[in-house]
């Protein structure tokens, strides 16, 4: 806990948020507490090993995205529960699904996450007898999705300009973070289309780009931070 209040200092994120933080994903089972020899810490747990891969390959993903023509549809169990309801979707779109009907899901590709959902659903691996780009446009608003990745790149390379030449690890390390929180955030929205289902001229294959130049130049100072940071010393004063 010591260790992730220096890390997000530079963010802003004072000690008590990031101890509710972290109450929190105990709770939701992706971490889980563990007995350090410099006192009480914390472990992921596979559930939470399971997403940061998943959501990593997607974030760093390289080069175009393959896809087989078919798609990955579920027909669920209707969730009369409001509040199950509402995560279900929210987990739904995070994995790449988005509905046709309040049962019936689709996307390009199977997610490996889906299991850990533990929902009753028939699955299906369908071709689309029509035109595939009516179903997009049906499924996802691609114009919202591309005014969002204009918008981000603008907002991007504002941020990442801001840094001067001569920026501390720390700095460094925040301006990262913010614009890979900023980057993530599209893990929500947008499934990660093959190109041939895109419109030309796609923006998200350049916000795409940027993001990684950027992210990859700052990696080393913001390693830098982070190693310097995590030396296992324990500070209990960090807890006030």
């Amino acid at each position: 806990m010591a260790a992730l209040v220096r890390l997000l200092a530079p963010l802003g994120i004072a000690a008590p948020a990031v101890r509710t933080a972290i109450s929190r994903m105990v709770r939701q089972g992706w971490l889980a507490p563990v007995r350090l020899p410099q006192g009480p810490g914390y472990m992921v747990t596979p559930k939470c090993v399971n997403r940061l891969d998943e959501a990593g390959a997607r974030i760093y993903r390289v080069g175009p995205v393959n896809w087989s023509g078919r798609w990955h549809m579920l027909v669920l169990e209707p969730v009369r529960d409001r509040q199950r309801r509402e995560r279900l979707r929210a987990d739904l779109a995070f994995l790449g699904y988005a509905p046709l009907s309040e049962t019936t899901w689709i996307g390009p590709r199977p997610s490996p996450e889906l299991d850990a959902l533990r929902i009753n659903a028939y699955v299906f691996d369908a071709t689309l007898a029509g035109d595939p780009s009516e179903l997009v446009a049906r499924a996802w608003d691609l114009c919202a999705i591309a005014r969002a990745y204009e918008q981000w790149l603008a907002d991007a390379e504002v941020l990442v300009g801001s840094l001067p030449d001569d920026a501390d690890d720390d700095q460094v390390f925040a301006v990262r973070s913010r614009l890979l929180h900023g980057w993530r955030n599209f893990l929500f929205r947008d499934p990660g289309l093959p190109a041939e289902l895109l419109p030309p001229g796609w923006p998200g294959e350049k916000a795409r780009l940027y993001f990684e130049q950027e992210a990859a130049r700052l990696l080393p100072a913001a390693v830098a931070f982070v190693d310097r940071n995590m030396d296992g010393t324990f500070d209990d004063s960090l807890y006030g």
